[in-house]
């Protein structure tokens, strides 16, 4: 649990806070924008996986409605943390009836296998959180070793949403890297995964996003380079052996040029935020969590 001023009072709190709560780890990392980042570099990071991302290809239409992808993506994640336990329940199910009716068949040995396979599950999970976790930190939040240990082991709790025997999900930061040396032999770079990295790097824009002049400036204007800055810090925030998959480098000259570009990144999402009027500071889905918690 988090230690420091104390949020909120049991006097002023609804009945449910939903998995979490306002005394987690994992409210006071998530309220942070710049994890939106850290979810980029997971979906990096889940690609280097040849049977996740063959599933994601066969399955997914991302490059049809990538957007519109994301978007449900963040939802769901944003309500796991922050929804009311029937709102977390409900995508969970939703998801886990999606995941059952979909296979995909392995590039390397033509067999076919179930998207909801705990491995892949399991890969997605620790993928995801450690990305979010450690963008976090990189972009200078500060947590003990205890609240990053308490943030794996509260995820546990994400992880089991979606299927997965909480006992088999690495829950503090020595067992996810463990569970990341013991899964490197698997990785690899497959035609797949270099398909959604570039996708991921260079993303279209779609026909309906305004006239020609805008496309065109999302495409070949500010918009387009500021958005290649934030993939390349995202891919620089990568292990330095999953940049190396990638035919990158592993010098740590990149780790901290990826450090600094991420923090100065947080710093001006915040001046940003700053500027608005305050209803549009918090997402709504936060904002809900904390008027549930007696902290609007």
């Amino acid at each position: 649990m988090c230690r420091g001023r104390k949020r909120g009072t049991l006097d002023g709190m609804s009945k449910d806070v939903g998995l979490f709560g306002p005394d987690s780890v994992t409210w006071k990392l998530h309220q942070e924008p710049i994890l939106m980042m850290g979810g980029l570099r997971s979906l990096y990071l889940q690609a280097l996986h040849p049977r996740a991302v063959a599933g994601v290809a066969q399955n997914s239409g991302y490059r049809d409605d990538p957007w519109g992808r994301l978007i449900r993506t963040s939802d769901y994640v944003g309500t796991v943390i922050y929804g009311s336990t029937d709102e977390v329940h409900r995508a969970a199910s939703r998801v886990r009836r999606l995941h059952a009716g979909m296979t995909a068949v392995d590039p390397g040995t033509g067999e076919r296998f179930r998207i909801d396979e705990p491995d892949l599950l399991r890969w997605v999970h620790v993928a995801e959180v450690e990305s979010f976790l450690t963008t976090g930190v990189r972009a200078g939040v500060r947590l003990t070793p205890e609240e990053v240990d308490g943030y794996y082991t509260e995820q546990l709790r994400s992880a089991e949403l979606v299927g997965l025997d909480p006992s088999t999900v690495p829950s503090t930061a020595a067992e996810v890297e463990a569970y990341f040396a013991a899964m490197r032999p698997e990785l690899e770079l497959t035609r797949d995964g270099a398909e959604a990295a570039l996708f991921l790097t260079v993303p279209p824009v779609p026909d309906h996003w305004g006239g020609l002049a805008l496309r065109l400036g999302l495409t070949l204007g500010p918009a387009r380079w500021a958005y290649l800055g934030v993939a390349s810090t995202a891919i620089g925030l990568l292990p330095a052996w999953a940049r190396k998959i990638y035919g990158g480098l592993g010098w740590p000259t990149t780790d901290l040029a990826a450090g600094l570009s991420v923090r100065g990144l947080r710093a001006l999402i915040a001046a940003v935020l700053a500027t608005l009027p305050q209803q549009y500071q918090v997402a709504p889905i936060r904002r809900a969590a904390l008027e549930r918690a007696g902290l609007a």
